[in-house]
């Protein structure tokens, strides 16, 4: 944890390439290597045709908010003093069919809670940025374009 906030844990087999690419400011998702089909969250099977194969790839870190959440308390202790803060799960330009939840800030290293939520709307178009967190983690975050 930093700041009180609990960061992911980033050794896990499945999705270690993802915070890997996620620290080297990619950000990447699974494709298939026996049908093509690319995926999100991370897994070891591909849903479609149950191959094992897979590759990561970049993506172009564009989207648009899909829908969104402003959560308030009573939260988790750690999340308590940001609230109320936004949520949004992102749609990926490059695969509308790969949605990642994430926050909405201004930059980078800004708060969760900096944008107002009111100026949120479904569809607004956004870019991945990566708050570095932890030694080990690079949080992908999103901002407006």
């Amino acid at each position: 944890m930093i700041d009180d906030i609990p960061l992911p844990s980033t050794d896990d087999p499945c999705d270690a390439p993802f915070w890997e690419a996620t620290r080297r400011g990619e950000l990447a998702v699974q494709r298939c290597s026996g049908c093509g089909l690319r995926r999100f969250p991370p897994r070891p099977v591909c849903p479609a045709c149950q191959s094992f194969a897979h590759v990561w790839e970049p993506t172009s870190g564009r989207g648009r908010i899909w829908s969104f959440a402003v959560p308030h308390p009573p939260l988790l202790p750690a999340f308590e003093k940001l609230a109320p803060y936004n949520v949004v799960v992102v749609e990926l330009a490059d695969d509308p069919a790969i949605r990642m939840v994430g926050n909405l800030v201004a930059s980078a290293d800004g708060t969760i809670n900096e944008i107002d939520p009111n100026t949120i709307t479904i569809g607004m178009p956004v870019r991945v940025v990566f708050h570095r967190a932890a030694d080990d983690v690079a949080l992908p975050r999103w901002v407006p374009v």
